[in-house]
């Protein structure tokens, strides 16, 4: 079974940096990909980054390239977000996800999310 459980959201100023953490569960190995999403109020949800555990290949939003970095500990099961320069636009509900690549594929960056596990979310907030 599928399980993720993140961790590590908080208030920030902008320009700090902040790390987020989720934890998944066993069942999520080389078959799957995992990252993380974000929704902002009254916006849709939207990838951030993530990555593929078979190969490690990472995919980033362009809005996030360069400042964010994701990474995974295989031996613990812990994907991470280190989250740099924040700014304002960076404000949002962030949920991890995994989903089993099929066809080479791992998410949709805006959708559908057929397939897809979430976790809970954790919540950014990045004030002036």
């Amino acid at each position: 079974q599928v399980q993720l459980q993140e961790s590590g959201g908080g208030s920030v100023q902008t320009g700090e940096s902040l790390t987020l953490s989720c934890a998944t569960s066993e069942y999520v190995d080389a078959r799957y990909c995992v990252g993380w999403f974000r929704q902002a109020p009254g916006k849709e949800r939207e990838a951030v980054a993530y990555l593929y555990i078979g190969d490690g290949d990472r995919y980033y939003s362009d809005s996030v390239k360069g400042r964010f970095t994701i990474d995974r500990d295989h031996a613990n099961d812990l994907v991470y977000l280190q989250m740099t320069s924040l700014k304002r636009e960076d404000t949002a509900m962030y949920y991890c996800a995994a989903r089993r690549r099929t066809g080479g594929h791992c998410f949709s960056p805006r959708g559908p999310y057929d397939g897809v596990y979430w976790g809970q979310g954790t919540q950014v907030t990045v004030s002036s």
